[in-house]
């Protein structure tokens, strides 16, 4: 009987190398969707006529919007040149009302200062009808008449560097910055030192002082009897010249000039004078003063 040859088992298959990855492997083989991929075969089989009207459609939005936007610069560039010439118009306007009301202005001051210089006369002519000799007298120190004679002219401005002066000092009680600028305070100290060193008669800027003139601030501005001065400011005071600067020098208020000098850049400079002329006051009105009546006993 032949002998039948042994049955061998199968050898077993041999597994890929890349088993153990076999998500990777199905997502290198199929790399795109099958969603995808169908939608993507039913548009490449579009006829390239029917993707045409899409693509017109975009740019037909896109040059609506384009004319839009042109319409709207277009526009309000129109309007633009339509309002120019009535802003134009105005602002010339403006520009002619402010000079008329200048003029104006400057002539209401100029027909003060007439009617001052007439008040002045028709007093020192009431002066002399009453006070006879006197009456000059009585008007110099009254300041309603001119004056001349020897004296100190004193001319004081701002700091060359004006608004970056220091802090403290004699003026650091007052409600302004020490920023190097001549103020109402340091004008005042300085004309009462030159009545304490003798002074006669007094003006400032042109304007003459009398027993009713007052120095005083509005803003950064100096007044003078409400007239506004601009540095720098000429102070004149008529009295025994070189005597007359050396007390100022010595008192007080000079000694005040020399610290603005010195500590603020204040720029000053005194000398005796000659001959100096000093101006009328304008403007003087007695409401409540009166003379007295001598009786006789």
């Amino acid at each position: 009987m032949p002998q039948q040859p042994p049955e061998r088992s199968s050898a077993p298959a041999r597994p890929r190398p890349d088993a153990s990855m076999s998500l990777l492997t199905r997502l290198m083989d199929h790399s795109l969707d099958d969603g995808y991929a169908e939608a993507a075969a039913r548009h490449g089989a579009r006829p390239r006529g029917e993707r045409l009207p899409q693509r017109l459609r975009g740019r037909a939005w896109l040059a609506a919007g384009l004319v839009l936007t042109a319409l709207v610069l277009t526009v309000g560039a129109a309007e633009a040149r339509i309002e120019a010439p009535d802003l134009a118009r105005e602002r010339e306007e403006l520009i002619e009302r402010v000079e008329d009301r200048t003029d104006a202005a400057d002539d209401l001051d100029r027909t003060v200062e007439h009617l001052h210089d007439e008040v002045a006369d028709r007093q020192r002519e009431a002066l002399e009808e009453s006070g006879g000799d006197r009456a000059a007298l009585l008007a110099l120190l009254a300041g309603a008449a001119e004056a001349e004679g020897p004296g100190v002219r004193l001319v004081v401005d701002d700091a060359a560097d004006a608004g970056t002066g220091a802090t403290g000092g004699p003026r650091s009680s007052t409600s302004f910055a020490d920023d190097g600028r001549v103020r109402d305070r340091d004008l005042q100290r300085i004309v009462n030192g030159l009545w304490l060193a003798g002074a006669e008669a007094v003006s400032v800027n042109g304007r003459r002082l009398t027993a009713l003139s007052a120095i005083r601030a509005a803003g950064d501005a100096i007044l003078v009897d409400n007239r506004p001065l601009a540095p720098p400011y000429t102070v004149l005071a008529i009295g025994d010249g070189e005597r007359l600067l050396e007390r100022f020098r010595e008192n007080a208020d000079g000694h005040y000039l020399d610290v603005l000098q010195d500590n603020y850049g204040i720029r000053a400079g005194v000398s005796a004078r000659d001959d100096l002329r000093l101006p009328a006051a304008t403007g003087l009105s007695l409401r409540h003063a009166e003379p007295k009546e001598n009786n006789p006993s």
